[in-house]
């Protein structure tokens, strides 16, 4: 992970009860990642979060396995070195990590938008409002070409009467290790073509009703595109070769 500030040493200062967390553990097949739960921490000692039952039925996971714990905190990608000091399976399935000696974090540029190549679904709230039940012209699909904090722009092959600038939609589509995000409100800002394809350009209205799908993920579908878009970020701001 790239950082634009040395690493940071007082990482107590990021931590709360309740803050969703991503780990990537190291395993003899690879690296398997999954959302949890920080429940509490000892200064200078450990860190405690839950154990996603899902995860703990497939992989092996004992004292001294290594792995990467990281989330969002203000604008801010929050990530360290870590490794298993303990793993509780009853009465309750807890994980003991070693507490941060060091943390590094990736910054936020405002509305930063990175690459994406994943299949999304339209539904036209517009005009599926007149009726009980969405027809087959209120759905479109289409590609999701970039994605930010506050939107996306998505690739559609051809155009149906009323897409234009104004339309409510609702979305839904793949966070790739994170999640499937479903009932995500949005409006459509722009419109462009870019033949053979047209090209939308769609703002995000958080509702609190869309939410994401995964296997122990905690956090809220906004903190889930946080999380997304600094990641790619960092993955595209670190040196290569």
């Amino acid at each position: 992970m790239s950082h634009d500030a040395p690493p940071s040493s007082s990482s107590a200062s990021f931590l709360s009860v309740g803050l969703p967390l991503k780990l990537t553990i190291q395993t003899g097949q690879g690296k398997v990642q999954c959302g949890s739960t920080l429940l509490g921490w000892k200064e200078n000692a450990w860190l405690i979060c839950e154990w996603p039952s899902q995860i703990r039925h497939e992989i092996g996971c004992t004292a001294g396995t290594q792995c990467l714990v990281s989330y969002v905190y203000a604008g801010k990608l929050i990530g360290y070195r870590s490794e298993v000091r303990e793993v509780l399976v009853t009465p309750v399935p807890l994980l003991f990590l070693s507490f941060p000696k060091t943390v590094e974090e990736v910054h936020l540029r405002k509305h930063v938008r990175v690459p994406s190549n994943e299949p999304m679904l339209l539904l036209q709230v517009n005009s599926a409002a007149q009726t009980d039940r969405p027809s087959s012209n209120d759905l479109l699909g289409g590609l999701l070409q970039d994605l930010s904090i506050g939107g996306c722009s998505v690739v559609l092959s051809q155009l149906v009467p009323g897409i234009r600038p104004g339309l409510e939609v609702k979305m839904e589509f793949e966070l790739p290790g994170l999640g499937h995000v479903t009932n995500l409100s949005g409006v459509v800002k722009n419109l462009q073509e870019q033949a053979p394809n047209y090209l939308v350009g769609v703002e995000f209205r958080f509702t609190g009703l869309e939410y994401i799908e995964y296997r122990g993920w905690g956090g809220t579908v906004q903190k889930a595109l946080e999380y997304c878009v600094l990641q790619r970020q960092s993955a595209g701001d670190r040196p290569h070769g």
